[in-house]
């Protein structure tokens, strides 16, 4: 007698293989019963309960699947697997700009504007509003009667909550997105302070959390009484939402200042509003693929830098760095034993400040210590340029500018060192950590890569067909990168292929 039960398929569980396994079972304890027409009573439970078992296990595949961080598909489950590992999904950042604030003559008297005063482009549907963070004084006979202040986009809100003297008391705000971070409170027993686990608060500590949804909505959570104190009388909650990549708005974009203003005095007076430069440090909540990528990487590398993914990981810890990578003797026969290189990308590109690499030195050496004997070196990366030449036929209608400006934001944002939630690009990376079938380094930006972003833009009819229509680098064909190199997209030239002219 076999000892192992025989081998059963656990992958045929669709209404069709349930409804043959069926079948064979009536048919080992019903020999007589052979008719299984469509017409027939018993068909019609037979697949009734095929039907049944085809959605169950349906579900219960769905269940098994987001039980897995790796292969969650829904935020709201990454979000909770996340936490777990003690990891926090980033939410949306707001851009921030400089806005000059003037006035066609000196004033007679001082112009205030109020922090929260909106500041917006000049589009009517849709504009992107910044908010000025402090107020901004345009002081009597100030000549030329220009001021500035910094300016955030988003909005603040205020919500009035009674305690009614609970614990655990969890408050839902109403406004979306949430920013991280912006949140203020004050109860009958005073100000609340912001902390990512009650589990080390005292039963006297004024201390809350922040549990934002899937749907960026922000769940205020006090204390129990042991764990935090809990609030008392009218809870006031102050926060702001907003943020996201796009209101990373050239300069000069920011021209309308909403409102009516008028001096001390009381006259009215007609404002003016600029941002000199562009607004920068927008970006867009943290993806799940990103969230799957930094969630393990929070465990692990947690009090040392030791190998050489744990000086890559500490050093994008650091606001500012984007991307990272460590060699060391055995990965370049150039660099001397027992040390190792640290290659730092900043956020957007381009080369490091020293301040910031000196900030990444004392990270992997003394916030997260290496070895007494392993020396480390901050260097800028080396960026491997590519110039990208083709010819391409559009679609009738298209117009050759915005085909062209399409294709080129295209190649942008394959070659763009992080994705817009900040977190790195999967599209490109350094030669190194590009690797082969067989798992070693085979740095390349591939020829066909390159073809399929613009192939695939919209008002492209086709690629040219000859050996020479897309060119990388001058040549049809991929370009290797060295291990230390990172791709750098230089000059993108297209031609019309119907025409022959640039576009």
């Amino acid at each position: 007698m076999a000892i192992l039960p025989s081998s059963v398929d656990y992958t045929d569980k669709d209404f069709d293989a349930l409804r043959q396994r069926l079948i064979a079972l009536i048919g080992s304890a019903f020999p007589d019963w052979s008719d299984f027409s469509v017409a027939s009573f018993g068909n019609v439970l037979l697949e009734m309960y095929a039907f049944v078992g085809d959605v169950v296990v349906y579900y219960v595949d769905n269940q098994a699947r987001e039980s897995r961080l790796a292969t969650a598909t829904q935020r709201k489950n990454v979000i909770a697997l996340a936490r777990m590992l003690g990891f926090k999904l980033q939410g949306a950042q707001a851009a921030k700009a400089n806005v000059s604030l003037s006035l066609p003559a000196p004033p007679a008297a001082d112009v205030t504007l109020p922090a929260g005063t909106i500041v917006r482009t000049q589009e009517v549907t849709e504009p992107v509003r910044f908010q000025l963070l402090a107020a901004v004084v345009i002081s009597a006979g100030t000549s030329p009667p220009v001021a500035t202040g910094l300016a955030e986009n988003s909005e603040t809100h205020t919500q009035l909550f009674d305690a009614r003297g609970l614990a655990s008391l969890d408050v839902l705000l109403d406004r979306v997105p949430y920013l991280d971070g912006s949140v203020a409170i004050t109860a009958g027993n005073g100000n609340y302070a912001e902390v990512d686990s009650l589990l080390g608060s005292g039963p006297n500590d004024r201390h809350f959390l922040v549990l934002v949804d899937q749907n960026d909505r922000a769940t205020i959570r006090f204390g129990t009484g042991v764990n935090g104190a809990p609030p008392s009388g009218t809870i006031a909650i102050t926060y702001k939402t907003g943020g996201g990549a796009f209101a990373n708005v050239d300069a000069k974009r920011l021209v309308v200042v909403e409102g009516s203003f008028v001096d001390a005095h009381g006259r009215p007076v007609r404002l003016l509003a600029t941002n000199p430069a562009p607004a920068e440090g927008g970006t867009d909540r943290q993806n799940i693929d990103a969230a799957k990528l930094l969630a393990p990487e929070s465990l692990r590398a947690v009090t040392r830098s030791v190998s050489r993914e744990d000086f890559e990981i500490h050093a994008r810890r650091i606001p500012g760095v984007a991307r990272a990578l460590m060699l060391t003797s055995n990965d370049d026969p150039t660099i001397e034993e027992n040390s190792g290189v640290l290659y730092v990308i900043p956020t957007g590109g381009g080369l490091p400040t020293p301040a910031l690499k000196n900030l990444v030195l004392k990270q992997v050496t003394e916030v997260y210590p290496c070895t007494l004997t392993f020396q480390v070196r901050v260097q800028d990366p080396v960026y491997r340029p590519l110039d990208v030449a083709a010819r391409l036929f559009l679609r009738q209608g298209a117009a050759p500018g915005v085909v062209r400006d399409r294709v080129r934001a295209g190649l942008a944002a394959m070659f763009r060192v992080t994705a817009p939630d900040g977190a790195p690009n999967p599209l490109v990376d350094f030669g190194f950590n590009v690797r082969d079938g067989e798992g070693n380094p085979a740095g390349e930006i591939a020829w066909s890569d390159v073809f399929n972003v613009i192939r695939d833009t919209d008002g492209v009819r086709k690629m040219g067909d000859g050996p020479f229509d897309l060119r990388l680098n001058g040549l049809p064909a991929d370009v290797k990168i060295a291990k230390k190199e990172f791709p750098l997209l230089r000059t993108v030239t297209l031609t019309n292929g119907d025409t022959g002219a640039l576009l």
